[in-house]
């Protein structure tokens, strides 16, 4: 079980709409969520202690 709440970057927003629908495809933002999504954290992850409510994952 994780310490992290979980992320889901593809769930639509009530309002405002989904971030998909923000961005084009080409953006920066998309290339940035890419380029950490392939970064090794679990140094970080594992020095997280994990106290008090779940954290968002780094």
């Amino acid at each position: 079980m994780s310490r992290f709440i979980p992320v889901d970057r593809q769930t639509d927003y009530l309002l405002p709409p989904s971030v998909d629908e923000w961005l084009p495809d080409g953006h920066l933002a998309r290339f940035v969520v890419d380029v950490v999504e392939q970064l090794d954290l679990s140094t970080l992850t594992r020095r997280y202690m994990g106290r008090g409510s779940k954290a968002h994952h780094p």
